[in-house]
């Protein structure tokens, strides 16, 4: 394997919207969403060895979750895990860790990867993750994977691209993206699908580490400057303490607003392998198998009448009587049971809330 080769798992999300089998203090990546055996961040790390030395993938995640990151992934060594004393969403620990494996390794070439996304066909993703290597490595480049749309989904942002020809590039599957998109109304969204030049973004870049380092020292001079200034103690017994003192320092900001939608050397790969980033519950319905009355369901045992569409989930062996229910979400975790309707999925957030308030802070 090309010991040049990194990656970056991100873990530190909530992941709210699958409550109540999602906490903050246990979060989805850290789950068995699927019942294959393998947590969602356990996955994901299988599939990334299959390129990049298992050495050279670094879990990037939330101080509080440093725990379940050593039971989960026993393989991996404390210099591999990137902990972030606060949240301050993806630009300021992307440009952190990338500061540590420049140092580490100048010739680094990075993916960046989101540890609780779903993707079936990992040869064709390894396919592609070695595309964007190679097209990286000879040129100056930021790049990502953008998904092929099926339907006009509101949920996504959206990648606007033109087609590249270069000299340079000898995959002609390489396109210039033109501009980023927020997350469309649906009649926006089905006109950007029929242009046939959108693609949804996934949250996966590729790049070399000093071209990522160098877009971060002309978009973000400020937040470069904050974690520039501690590589001198980067990878060091000093790095815990310089990191306590100064990451709450750092503008809470996305890397998608901090670099990527204002460079000018940004790229996409239609990504040909099949991909769920399993944000809600619905999500997760759509890539179960189904039983005969098209219920999808996570460990019990059930027993249906009158009962269909439905996203049920208990812990192992539990057994489910459903009669009359069409469309709902039913989830049975410890002291909690919710029952709720897949067309409001996207309120689960709020109703989290309203437990928490009603009930205390631990049940979320």
């Amino acid at each position: 394997m090309n010991k040049s080769y990194y990656a970056i798992l991100m873990a530190g999300g909530v992941g709210s919207r699958f409550w109540p089998i999602s906490t903050e203090g246990f979060p989805k990546q850290f789950h068995d969403m699927l019942g294959t055996g393998d947590t969602l961040i356990q996955k994901t790390f299988q599939r990334l060895t299959k390129l990049i030395p298992k050495e050279n993938i670094f879990i990037l995640t939330n101080a509080r979750y440093s725990d379940l990151v050593f039971e989960q992934l026993p393989e991996i060594t404390k210099r591999q895990v990137v902990l972030e004393p606060a949240m301050r969403n993806t630009a300021p620990c992307i440009l952190y860790a990338s500061l540590k494996i420049q140092k580490e390794n100048p010739d680094a070439l990075m993916l960046v990867a989101p540890s609780d996304h779903w993707i079936e066909d990992e040869t064709l993703f390894t396919k592609n993750v070695q595309q964007a290597f190679d097209f990286c490595k000879k040129n100056n480049a930021l790049m990502t994977l953008g998904i092929t749309p099926t339907f006009p989904n509101t949920g996504y942002g959206y990648i606007e691209y033109d087609r590249l020809e270069t000299e340079e590039s000898q995959n002609q599957e390489v396109k210039e993206v033109k501009q980023f998109r927020e997350k469309p109304d649906y009649e926006t969204a089905k006109a950007f699908i029929s242009k046939g030049n959108f693609l949804w973004n996934a949250g996966i870049f590729i790049w070399s580490a000093n071209d990522v380092i160098e877009a971060f020292q002309k978009k973000q001079p400020k937040l470069y400057k904050l974690f520039e200034s501690g590589i001198s103690v980067y990878n060091t017994d000093k790095e815990t303490d310089f990191i306590q003192s100064h990451y709450e320092q750092a503008e809470n900001i996305s890397v998608d607003y901090a670099i990527m939608e204002t460079s000018d050397n940004v790229y996409v790969i239609a990504a040909e392998f099949d991909w769920n980033d399993l944000g809600t519950w619905g999500s997760l319905y759509d890539k179960l198998d189904k039983d005969i009355s098209n219920n999808a369901v996570v460990n019990a045992r059930t027993l249906t009448e009158d009962a269909s569409g439905n996203m049920i989930r208990t812990k192992k062996d539990k057994i489910v009587v459903i009669d009359g229910l069409q469309d709902y979400i039913i989830v049975d975790k410890d002291e909690v049971l919710l029952i709720f309707p897949k067309s409001k999925e996207q309120d689960i957030k709020r109703v989290l809330q309203k437990v928490k308030g009603a009930f205390g802070e631990h049940y979320g």
